[in-house]
């Protein structure tokens, strides 16, 4: 039986980076806004655990509202409510990561089912995927939305496997970030990690993604072989 991929959006498909280059804009520090970026996206994320982790589930873009407001107060950088809303709507308008679309294209000409799989709203993360030239390779996409959980709680893989109606180990979970990954196999996918970092660690829990690669070209070649 042929694989189902599942596909992490933010980091995976889509480059952050564009936030970076729109916050050396604002504060007009390159250093500082490399900073500030990190500092965002992991208050994005630990947001987002905390609200599932107290039942109180809000969309994952309030999660990033949030965390830039923290963000831009504990560096005290002064970002207005134009900037803060400027910023937002750059996240929603980021690009695909060059290897993407070769990928997928290869993928798809092997018969292999790919969908997208976030923490963003269904209509989020259509958008932004249809914005980078990815929606139309994609077979569907898959939110967390409609089991209002975050990864890596059990339910999202559980409603994953549900939804793509496939057995465990025939679907695949292909994310950068580990906590995803981890999530994946606690949940009896198999998984591969996109190192897009050469000096990214993985969290030493003690299993390890069926896969460990630099890009997505790299895993379809491997995967196809």
């Amino acid at each position: 039986m042929q694989p189902v991929l599942a596909f992490d959006v933010y980091g995976t498909l889509i480059d952050t980076h564009g936030v970076t280059i729109e916050l050396e804009r604002r504060l007009r520090d390159a250093q500082q806004a490399g900073e500030f970026a990190k500092r965002w996206r992991e208050k994005q994320l630990e947001y987002s655990f905390r609200h599932g982790l107290m039942g109180a589930y809000v969309p994952f873009s309030e999660c990033t509202r949030e965390a830039l407001v923290f963000t831009d107060r504990a560096m005290q950088t002064g970002l207005s409510d134009h900037d803060q809303d400027h910023l937002m709507a750059v996240y929603a308008e980021l690009p695909a990561f060059p290897d993407v679309v070769p990928a997928l294209d290869q993928l798809r000409d092997a018969g292999i089912r790919c969908v997208a799989f976030s923490n963003g709203t269904q209509e989020a993360v259509t958008k932004l995927l249809a914005r980078a030239g990815v929606e139309s390779h994609m077979d569907a996409v898959v939110s967390v939305d409609d089991v209002k959980r975050f990864k890596p709680d059990p339910a999202v893989y559980a409603y994953l496997r549900s939804r793509l109606e496939v057995r465990p180990e025939h679907t695949w979970l292909i994310s950068s970030n580990p906590f995803d990954v981890i999530g994946a196999i606690h949940g009896g996918l198999r998984s591969a990690w996109i190192r897009r970092q050469a000096d990214a660690p993985f969290d030493p829990w003690g299993g390890e993604p069926d896969m460990t690669v630099a890009d997505l070209e790299i895993f379809a070649d491997r995967l196809l072989k």
